[in-house]
């Protein structure tokens, strides 16, 4: 139970305090949201490894950036370190769509801008997901 106005007086003046927080739980609420936590995470693996065997594709979903509707693509490999214009024809810097053998089954306006921002700020990403990480262990359930 909640008593009127002790919601938020645990918190110091200096911000969250995680670990406090993560003291004062009992042993059984801390396993409860460390399992919590590990259930969201794997979650997510299995939407994603479900899109792969739907797509048929080891990357189901992909971030195309289309500028003034002439769309072109650059790929690479999973497991190379650069991309693949090596393996273009000579003096061919990106694919056309005419050069694409698939289809593309959904389309998202900005949603893969969440994906760019992340792999050109990781440490907005590492940020974000210690965040999320915080609050599902500290989230307690009503």
């Amino acid at each position: 139970m909640v008593r009127a106005g002790a919601v938020g007086a645990h918190l110091p003046a200096s911000g969250l305090d995680i670990f406090g927080d993560l003291k004062k739980m009992n042993k059984r609420q801390l396993y409860y949201q460390v399992l919590n936590f590990a259930m969201i995470v794997s979650s997510a693996l299995m939407i994603w490894k479900g899109l792969i065997v739907l797509t048929g594709s080891e990357s189901p979903i992909v971030v195309v950036l289309r500028d003034n509707g002439d769309i072109k693509f650059l790929t690479k490999g999973d497991n190379n370190e650069v991309d693949d214009r090596g393996l273009y024809k000579e003096g061919q810097n990106w694919l056309e769509k005419k050069d694409v053998v698939g289809r593309a089954r959904g389309f998202l306006p900005y949603v893969g801008m969440v994906t760019i921002i992340m792999n050109d700020y990781p440490k907005f990403k590492y940020a974000l997901l210690a965040v999320m990480g915080a609050y599902v262990l500290l989230k307690r359930e009503s």
